[in-house]
């Protein structure tokens, strides 16, 4: 029997409107090395982006591997797996990679290829359990640019994507290299993809796949793979069946992220025999909506701020996130600068608002419930004043109109 922790995009070096996130990942991973030990993992999985860009802060570095080094102290024998991700740098990455597998970590940024396809000697890592036994392979594929993929035939009469298509053969190869290899020692994947049917979050995932294509079926991975380990999506989810499944980030990377249960995901290996269960992770800081439920007006703001009964002094880096879900009668644009002033008065964060606009009454704004609009046809001015009026659910002021009128003019 043999246990694996799955995790994956923990964007180490992000920030949030400016603010660090620092103290929350060095909380989180703190968290998750604790449920390695209690755990008694023998291996751990993570399914790249490690890091949010592709040149992390030393901070961000030396977290990494210090949560390395504090998991090899406590797991001696464990084996750790670290994929890159769009985001990462996956030269920087692997670098080090003789001082890495000395300690039984394997970081894979790229593509390795030998004389008969993907060099399995760097992709293919043994699993063994507590005991030394191999209980499992791992693998091992970072996120696929365009390089690592079989030559794209776009003048293909072959239906579907070319680009999917040079996916498919890709792992096709991969999995049957590795399979050829073990025999029938159970098999895990990664992957660092966008999977058809996965949930994405709003505003927080870019679209990876090359060629103007988002996702690939999830018929990709065959369903005898004993599990495969994916990231990129950061809510926790399987896809289609228990044991294809994304891990999901260790806390809210975004205002869209709030409501998930984030952790981590806890492979069990017996046999033939695989079990799942997802370990959630406390959360480092609350991240909140003002008010729970429904919405505000401007006048209620500062009295919610001061309802959640904060210190005033509290420390930046504990302050929690906050979102405002408000309620507007007409268009303000001044309303930022002054969302912005009133969170200064208070120990919290603003990470953004939301607005629910009042209905549009199409007898008397007829344009903003067309449905369709020739561009040709239609003024700018007019364009502008359908805009707005779908934006704000009241038509622009004359102020409104003559700052447009000088946009035009400049362009």
């Amino acid at each position: 029997m043999i246990r694996i922790l799955h995790t994956a995009d923990w964007h180490l070096g992000q920030t949030l409107m400016g603010w660090s996130r620092d103290h929350e990942h060095e909380a989180a991973l703190a968290a998750l090395v604790e449920i390695a030990v209690a755990r008694e993992i023998d291996a751990l999985i993570v399914a790249g982006d490690v890091f949010d860009t592709q040149n992390p802060p030393p901070r961000a570095e030396r977290l990494l591997y210090d949560t390395l080094v504090d998991l090899r102290r406590r797991i001696p024998h464990l084996t750790v797996v670290v994929t890159a991700g769009n985001h990462d740098p996956a030269g920087r990455l692997e670098a080090p990679r003789p001082v890495l597998a000395a300690l039984g970590i394997h970081a894979v940024g790229t593509v390795a290829r030998a004389a008969e396809g993907i060099d399995l000697d760097r992709h293919l890592v043994p699993l063994p359990d507590r005991h030394g036994r191999i209980e499992a392979h791992a693998l091992v594929l970072p996120y696929l640019g365009p390089a690592s993929l079989p030559p794209i035939d776009r003048r293909s009469e072959e239906p579907g994507s070319p680009v999917v298509r040079a996916v498919r053969t890709f792992h096709e190869a991969a999995i049957g290299a590795a399979r050829a290899r073990i025999g029938a020692t159970p098999l895990v994947v990664t992957g660092h993809l966008a999977v058809g049917g996965g949930l994405e979050s709003e505003g927080a995932e870019r679209r990876i796949l090359i060629g103007g294509e988002h996702a690939v079926p999830s018929d990709l991975f065959p369903a005898d793979l004993a599990y495969v380990a994916l990231g990129h999506l950061h809510r926790p989810q399987a896809i289609g069946r228990p044991t294809l499944r994304y891990s999901g980030s260790l806390f809210p990377l975004s205002a869209s992220e709030r409501d998930y249960d984030h952790g981590v995901s806890l492979v069990t290996i017996e046999g033939a025999e695989v079990a799942v269960e997802h370990l959630s992770l406390p959360r480092p800081l609350p991240f909140l909506r003002l008010p729970a439920n429904g919405t505000m007006t401007r006048g209620e703001i500062e009295a919610a701020f001061a309802g959640l009964g904060l210190a005033p002094d509290l420390p930046v880096e504990v302050r929690p996130w906050v979102q405002l879900a408000l309620r507007l009668e007409g268009p303000d644009p001044g309303l930022k600068a002054e969302l912005d002033r009133a969170a200064e008065a208070f120990p919290v964060r603003l990470v953004g608002h939301t607005i629910e606009k009042p209905e549009i009454d199409p007898a008397t704004h007829a344009d903003a419930a067309d449905t369709f609009v020739d561009l040709a046809e239609r003024d700018p001015e007019e364009l502008f004043r359908l805009a707005f009026a779908r934006h704000h659910g009241v038509g622009p002021e004359p102020a409104h109109l003559g700052a447009f009128a000088e946009i035009r003019e400049e362009v």
